[in-house]
């Protein structure tokens, strides 16, 4: 499983750990991953998904998954997010 955020596509960074003798010696910045349940209004299905903290506060933001999907761009998404809003975006057109 990659340590990479499936709706901002956040993931990890590389850089240096910097010692007060100015030694410099590789790391890594992981995001902060958390496996979610997040409701979809329009599916009226629960979906699981590894997210960023960020990304979650987000979605809240936004108004719900459906709501950040509708204006999410694809490259960011994952395959499953992109399954997800793909799915949303059918049931939308075909609902009105």
């Amino acid at each position: 499983m990659s340590r990479r955020c499936e709706l901002t596509g956040k993931a990890v960074l590389s850089g240096h750990l910097v010692s007060h003798s100015n030694r410099k010696t590789k790391r890594k910045f992981l995001p902060n991953l958390c496996n979610v349940t997040l409701q979809s209004e329009v599916l009226q299905r629960s979906v699981r998904l590894r997210v960023s903290a960020n990304a979650l506060r987000s979605v809240e933001h936004r108004g719900g998954l459906d709501a950040f999907l509708a204006k999410a761009k694809e490259d960011e998404l994952s395959t499953t997010a992109r399954t997800i809003k793909r799915e949303i975006e059918k049931k939308l057109a075909a609902a009105g």
